[in-house]
């Protein structure tokens, strides 16, 4: 299980290889602490009595679920102004209406090179709907480059967390990056900058950088087979092979798509991209069925992954 690094109630992140022997160090020492329940004295029992992810929202998924234009919370939006905040230039948050769950993961989505929100605006009702407080942004430029659009969506994240009207909806220690092109870059820069972030996913990325070696944040990258703008073969494959073999990683190449697929909806973009923050976000182990073992399809032309995840 993916934890963040630093924050008080969730411990820093094992080497993979020391999970599957915390995951049961954990287990017998949470059922030896269980009291012992006579036999048919009710259906409690041990299984009953450990306690469910506190993170997990929603419904149990499924396939058809996951690729639903909505998910099963209402939503809301409200416009951010460019005069109201620092560090970025505004945008549009989109959030869940009822908290009877408790507070959400929160996401802020970059767009692309002279591209404003309305690029990525499709995501943020779709994720809201999943169980996410959203922000799409619009960058203090068009012609901002990735690395300024990381800070950027830093700046928005922190917005969200300390002076956004939709503050109190929000966990602070479970926050994830998006870009389109440039702004998938970006999301690659502020999860470098950021190590505490829960995921990032580059969609289409661009980036000069090709080197992540020292990202920590469980990262998806997405790339699109027929890209002219940002080529997987010098954007988002170094990128992939780049991030440490040993991090929480995936590579979804889109089959026969363009640069400009993610800007759209697009069901390949959404099912995988709400099954990543479920996953790493939420820490919802619900959603690894659709990461692992790597999914297969028609829409993806190729899939690496680093599975297992727990």
């Amino acid at each position: 299980m993916h934890h963040a690094p630093g924050t008080p109630d969730r411990p820093s992140r094992l080497p993979r290889a020391l999970r599957p022997l915390l995951a049961l160090a954990l287990t017998a020492a949470g059922l030896a602490a269980l009291p012992v329940t006579p036999a048919g004295a009710g259906d409690g029992g041990p299984a009953a009595a450990l306690a469910a992810n506190p993170y997990e929202r929603g419904p149990a998924p499924t396939t058809a679920s996951i690729e639903a234009t909505r998910g099963p919370f209402a939503t809301a939006q409200t416009t951010v102004s460019a005069s109201s905040v620092s560090g970025f230039r505004g945008g549009t948050i989109y959030y869940p209406t009822s908290t009877a769950e408790g507070t959400f993961g929160a996401v802020a989505i970059s767009p692309g090179f002279t591209a404003g929100q309305s690029a990525v605006s499709w995501l943020g009702p779709r994720l809201a709907s999943q169980g996410f407080v959203v922000i799409t942004i619009d960058t203090l430029s068009v012609y901002d480059q990735p690395a300024s659009r990381g800070t950027q969506l830093l700046a928005a994240l922190d917005y969200l967390t300390n002076t956004s009207a939709v503050r109190t909806r929000i966990d602070r220690n479970r926050l994830a990056v998006m870009g389109h092109s440039m702004g998938g870059g970006g999301s690659l820069s502020a999860a470098n900058a950021r190590p505490a972030l829960q995921a990032a996913i580059p969609l289409t990325g661009w980036h000069t950088t090709k080197n992540w070696s020292s990202v920590r944040v469980p990262t998806l990258v997405i790339g699109a087979e027929n890209d002219s703008v940002a080529p997987v073969s010098s954007h988002s494959e170094p990128f992939y092979t780049s991030l440490p073999a040993t991090l929480d990683k995936a590579y979804l190449e889109l089959n026969a798509a363009s640069h400009s697929a993610p800007t759209s909806p697009n069901v390949t973009v959404a099912k995988y991209s709400i099954s990543w923050l479920k996953r790493f976000v939420d820490d919802d182990t619900r959603y690894e069925q659709f990461l692992c073992p790597a999914p297969r399809g028609t829409a993806i032309e190729e899939y690496r992954d680093t599975c297992p995840h727990s």
